[in-house]
C-alpha cells in the first residue's frame, strides 16, 4: 500500500478513532497549548507529536501511545505544521 494511502487508511481506522475519542475527552476538549497560556479554546486537532511515517506507522507505541499526541485548536495546528522561508534574529533582521 502506498505510503499516503497506508496513513489515511490508519486515520480513519476504528483504533484511531476510539483512542482519538477517548484523548479528547481526557483533555476536556480543550487546545492542550492555548490552555498552558490560561486561554480556553476548544481543541479540534489530535496531533502526533512525533510524526507518523511508513516505518512507525504499525508501531501503537507512537501511533496511539498518549505521550505522543496533543490536541490542539486549529491555529496551533496549522502554526505547528506551517513551513517558514525566512526567519529573524532577537533584532528582528530577517535571514531568507
Amino acid at each position: 500500500m502506498h505510503s499516503d494511502a497506508a496513513i489515511v487508511s490508519f486515520y480513519q481506522s476504528r483504533s484511531w478513532r476510539k483512542c482519538r475519542a477517548a484523548f479528547i475527552k481526557e483533555c476536556g476538549g480543550l487546545c492542550t497549548r492555548c490552555f498552558r497560556k490560561g486561554l480556553i479554546v476548544p481543541g479540534e486537532e489530535v496531533h502526533h507529536k512525533k510524526k507518523l511515517t511508513p516505518e512507525n506507522l504499525t508501531d501503537p507505541a507512537i501511533t496511539l501511545n498518549w505521550d505522543n499526541l496533543e490536541l490542539l485548536c486549529k491555529n496551533c495546528h496549522l502554526e505547528e505544521h506551517k513551513t517558514k522561508r525566512w526567519r529573524s534574529d532577537e533584532l528582528g533582521h530577517v535571514d531568507l
